[in-house]
């Protein structure tokens, strides 16, 4: 969300901003990371997707928080752009999670692409440390670009 965030704050050509945005988001799946594992599980569903959810629905209030603390853009345009970014970037992990939910045929090659091409690392035995400063690297570069 923050790195789309950047993308929207760097790039003057709004069509092109969130194509990069959305993009930007396969391009970090590559890095080994963390998730939430928010899908359908058969025990206990509910409260490991509750947990799980409420754990993202905090990770996105806060991407906006950060996102309205470090840009400094001075017009509502500019604004808009970077918040659109923002949610265009997060926009495969939702298309990804309609189609756990409901099954779409279209969403069905989206999400091949994306849970087994872009995310292969996932499935790779990467020690935690190296996942965590995946993203607190990508954090940091995000940040520093919103400032710019």
């Amino acid at each position: 969300m923050l790195f789309g965030a950047a993308i929207g704050s760097l790039v003057r050509n709004i069509p092109l901003a969130i194509i990069l945005a959305f993009l930007s988001h396969y391009l970090l799946d590559l890095f080994p990371h963390n998730e939430y594992p928010i899908g359908v599980n058969e025990k206990n569903q509910f409260a490991i997707n509750l947990s799980n959810i409420l754990k993202a629905l905090t990770d996105f209030a806060l991407g906006i928080i950060f996102i309205f603390i470090f840009y400094n853009g001075s017009s509502i345009k500019d604004w808009t752009l970077v918040y659109i970014c923002a949610l265009t970037a997060n926009t495969p992990d939702a298309l990804a999670l309609i189609n756990e939910k409901f099954k779409f045929n279209f969403l069905k090659k989206h999400e091949i692409f994306h849970t087994k091409k872009v995310h292969f690392l996932k499935y790779k035995k990467i020690p935690t440390f190296w996942r965590i400063l995946s993203q607190v690297s990508i954090f940091i570069l995000a940040i520093f670009l919103l400032k710019i």
